[in-house]
């Protein structure tokens, strides 16, 4: 028999599932499934474009890379984290000058039209490679609120949480993603407040213990501030699920909605992090939000929990979305669109995006090596206007994968860590990096203009 504790947490989790299940619309056409449109051919609204930009970058993963960090950096890790929701005001700006400016419909198209096909499988890659860390990075968030990492109850909350979600997902494609999104906003806001309200209260520390939670240098937090703002001008180009919505509103409802839903996420995930500041004041170890939620007994566990399932929710059935038109539209691999086909890709996606669960991978590496990797793309988006060969973009973006992979694989120079304490190799090869993209980029645009 089940403890209390396992049969609440997998209630919810089923209702939630059933309940989305029935709320997605029906996709019977491939605008409705690939662009959200309706039957009327209505697009997202600027308030619904915000909601699901929002709701489906604050995942599981990112609430506890949040928590986390403050837990570890105090109230310095919180800002650092949440700088990242700057992404979406340059992406938004950057989105915005390619339709009005350059005609351009989508990433894909202007990449093909600028620096041929090449470049669109390159960069397809690394879009690929993103939305297949959505998928597991998530998942096994809310795997460790059903049990240990490796357990049986963890795999299958896995699997189950997988399965739902996909199956919404395949109903109604990026128009259940959108729709859902906005109900998941709503919710997210709703046990936020709730969970502060918790929180706050529960201890003998005021908000000056909360906002000294943290020394502001550079080897207690402050490196991972500056990967952060390094970051933002190049991480939200590969992201897919960030970047389809730019193209699904008219431009000026866009561009709008990425303004607002960069200050709406910058706030959210800010206040999140309280979580893991409570969490360090106390002394707690561990996976803040998790341990948190224990003290504070059964209910907000709970509604921890639903917190996770409806964030990284809304990011997985992005992350399918985007899969599917990556594979199916993006790529020119079907030679005639259909829903069908896009719900066969769909389902390999979710099924490649799993297996990573079962090696035990770590959640903040999803960020931070995938977004060192595509450095060399903020030079080839922030100065799109240039008119660069494609020499420039492959110079560009192979040197943030040289940077990434070398990272990653632990053969980062020590001769080149110019930075004292944790993440100060990771700041100095994003340095390194970004300085490289650039030069190079623009070494071979230049050369360009002189032939």
């Amino acid at each position: 028999m089940p403890t209390n504790v396992d049969f609440w947490q997998w209630l919810l989790l089923l209702t939630f599932g059933g309940l989305f299940l029935g709320l997605a619309p029906r996709a019977r056409s491939v605008s409705a499934f690939f662009e959200a449109q309706s039957t009327g051919g209505r697009r997202p609204s600027a308030l619904v474009l915000t909601s699901s930009l929002v709701i489906s970058w604050i995942f599981a993963k990112s609430i506890t890379n949040a928590a986390n960090l403050s837990l570890a950096f105090g109230v310095v890790g919180g800002v650092s984290y949440a700088l990242y929701y700057g992404s979406f005001l340059i992406a938004g700006l950057v989105i915005y000058q390619l339709r009005t400016e350059g005609g351009f419909h989508s990433l894909h198209h202007f990449l093909d039209r600028r620096y041929g096909r090449a470049a669109v499988y390159l960069f397809s890659l690394l879009v690929g490679f993103r939305l297949f860390n959505e998928v597991w990075s998530n998942t096994i968030v809310i795997g460790s609120y059903f049990g240990e990492v490796g357990t049986q109850p963890y795999y299958i909350a896995i699997v189950v949480f997988t399965s739902l979600t996909l199956l919404y997902t395949l109903k109604g494609g990026m128009g259940s993603s959108i729709l859902t999104d906005a109900i998941q906003m709503v919710f997210f806001g709703v046990l936020l407040f709730v969970i502060l309200a918790l929180v706050l209260p529960s201890g003998d520390y005021g908000l000056s213990e909360y906002l000294n939670s943290g020394e502001w240098t550079m080897a207690t937090g402050l490196n991972f501030f500056f990967v952060a703002l390094i970051q933002i001008f190049s991480y939200p180009f590969h992201d897919a699920v960030l970047t389809d919505r730019g193209f699904l509103s008219d431009p000026r409802t866009t561009l709008r909605s990425f303004i607002w839903a960069s200050g709406i996420g910058f706030c959210c995930i800010l206040l999140f992090s309280v979580v893991g500041v409570h969490a360090r004041l106390l002394g707690l170890s561990g996976p803040a939000a998790v341990e948190v939620s224990k003290l504070l007994g059964l209910g907000a566990m709970l509604l921890m929990n639903f917190i996770m399932i409806t964030s990284a929710a809304s990011t997985l059935d992005s992350a399918f979305t985007s899969g599917a038109k990556l594979l199916a539209k993006d790529l020119g691999g079907v030679a005639v669109l259909s829903v069908a086909k896009g719900r066969w890709t769909m389902t390999i996606f979710a099924l490649l995006g799993t297996l990573p669960v079962f090696l035990n991978p770590t959640v903040l590496s999803a960020t931070t090596i995938s977004g060192t990797m595509v450095l060399g793309l903020a030079p080839v988006f922030i100065l799109w206007k240039r008119q660069a060969p494609p020499l420039a973009f492959h110079l560009a973006v192979g040197t943030g994968l040289l940077v990434g992979v070398t990272l990653a694989l632990g053969y980062w120079p020590e001769s080149l860590v110019f930075f004292e304490g944790k993440y100060g190799d990771l700041l100095s090869a994003n340095v390194v990096g970004t300085v490289f993209s650039f030069g190079l980029f623009l070494i071979a645009s230049n050369r360009r203009k002189n032939d």
